[in-house]
């Protein structure tokens, strides 16, 4: 348990701050930066996850249907972006792009 729990923070930090290294690489502008950006999301958490799979102890392998679950949350979520009346429905304010973000390792840790 206390694996996933640092896994989670080893993907928070990894996708958090190694996304906009890889977007600029992405010749894509617009409202389809943010779907773009929560693919990477997901695709950084999954890739976090199979190194820290070999690092942390009792963190199984994740499997291809983990990056199709992970990828398939943060579009989810990535979609939610654009509906006003949840946005404006959630008590606290934050950073548009977590929310992509917790999509992306919620679909992770779903599937694991």
């Amino acid at each position: 348990m206390v694996g996933y729990l640092v896994l989670a923070a080893l993907q928070t930090a990894a996708a958090w701050y190694g996304a906009p290294f890889l977007l600029k690489y992405i010749p894509v502008s617009g409202d389809p930066k943010l779907f773009v950006h929560a693919a990477i999301f997901a695709g950084l958490v999954w890739a976090t996850g199979v190194i820290g799979s070999f690092a942390l102890k009792d963190v199984r392998m994740p499997s291809t249907a983990v990056l199709a679950s992970s990828l398939v949350f943060a579009l989810i979520c990535a979609g939610i972006l654009f509906v006003p009346q949840i946005m404006k429905a959630i008590p606290f304010r934050f950073d548009r792009m977590f929310l992509p973000l917790a999509g992306a390792i919620v679909g992770y840790m779903v599937r694991r």
